[in-house]
C-alpha cells in the first residue's frame, strides 16, 4: 500500500484536453521567460547597467500606453499607436544603445531592464522558445506518465491522451506569420505578483542577483522567502521596421517588501 499524491480539486473540475492545455499555458510562459532571459548563456549577451532613468520611464510610458491601445481580446496595437509601437522597436538605435544585450536601469527595490533583438537575433529568439516549448512539454509528459499511468481510471487515461496530443507552436502563438505578412505590431505581457528573483538572476541568467538588482537589493546569505520576492512585469513587442523583424523586451521588477524608500 502506498499514498496516493494529493489530488488539486481543480483538475477533477476540469476535462481532460482542458486540463492538458491548462498545463501547457504554464510551460509556455516558463519557455518564454528562460528564452527573454538567457541570452547571456547563449548568445553572449552582456548585463549593461546605467540605462538612464529618463529613458527607461519614456520606455515604460510607452509600454503602458500600447497595453492600452490593443484592440479588444487582443495582443495587436490599434493603427492609431503603430507609429508609437515601431518608436519603441528602434528606440536603441535613436539612442546608441546595443542589441541583444540587457541594459538596465535600476533604484533601490526597483529595476527596469530593457533589451531589444532585429533581423537574425530574433530568428534565433524563435528557435530557442521552440526548444524550451519542446523540451518543457516533453519532460512534462514523462513525468505525469510515470506518476499516473498505474491509474486504470477512464478520466485519467483521457487526461494522458490529450496531453501526447498537444502540440504548441510558438511563432503561431507569437502571431509571428502575421506581424511579417501584415506589418502588425504585438505585445504580450507577463506578471507574476511574486517572482523569485534568484530564480530569474542565478538560474536563468546565470548572474548574481546583485549584478541585475544591485548590491543593496539583492537577497542576503540564507535569504528568507520573502527576501526573494520581486513583483515582475514583462512587455513582449514585436514588429517590422522598414523590413526589418525587431523585438523589444521591457522588464520591470519592484521588491514587494516595504522595506526600501521607492522616491530615493
Amino acid at each position: 500500500m502506498f499514498d496516493e499524491p494529493a489530488e488539486d480539486p481543480s483538475e477533477r473540475l476540469l476535462g481532460p484536453e482542458s486540463r492538458a492545455k491548462e498545463k501547457a499555458d504554464e510551460l509556455r510562459l516558463h519557455a518564454e521567460l528562460a528564452a527573454v532571459f538567457e541570452g547571456g548563456r547563449k548568445f553572449d549577451a552582456q548585463i549593461v547597467p546605467g540605462l538612464d532613468g529618463d529613458r527607461a520611464r519614456d520606455i515604460q510610458r510607452g509600454m503602458g500606453k500600447l497595453e492600452k491601445a490593443k484592440l479588444p481580446d487582443t495582443p495587436v496595437i490599434g493603427e492609431p499607436a503603430m507609429p508609437q509601437a515601431r518608436d519603441l522597436l528602434d528606440f536603441h538605435k535613436a539612442h546608441d544603445l546595443s542589441t541583444n544585450d540587457y541594459h538596465v536601469h535600476r533604484r533601490p527595490g526597483e529595476t527596469m531592464i530593457v533589451r531589444w533583438l532585429e533581423g537574425e537575433q530574433v530568428e534565433s529568439y524563435y528557435e530557442r522558445l521552440q526548444a524550451h516549448m519542446d523540451a518543457a512539454l516533453e519532460g512534462f509528459r514523462e513525468d505525469e506518465r510515470q506518476a499516473l499511468e498505474w491509474k486504470s481510471d477512464d478520466a485519467t487515461k483521457a487526461y494522458l491522451d490529450a496531453l501526447d496530443k498537444v502540440q504548441v507552436k510558438m511563432a503561431e502563438r507569437y502571431l509571428r506569420d502575421f506581424i511579417r505578412q501584415h506589418r502588425l505590431f504585438v505585445l504580450s505581457i507577463q506578471t507574476a505578483d511574486e517572482l523569485n528573483i534568484s530564480y530569474l538572476t542565478d538560474h536563468l541568467m546565470s548572474v548574481p542577483a546583485s549584478q541585475v538588482v544591485g548590491a543593496r537589493s539583492a537577497p542576503p546569505d540564507g535569504a528568507e522567502e520573502s527576501d526573494l520576492a520581486w513583483f515582475y512585469k514583462l512587455f513582449l513587442l514585436r514588429g517590422m521596421v522598414e523590413g526589418v523583424e525587431k523585438m523589444c523586451f521591457f522588464c520591470f521588477l519592484q521588491k514587494t517588501d516595504d522595506s526600501f524608500d521607492f522616491d530615493e
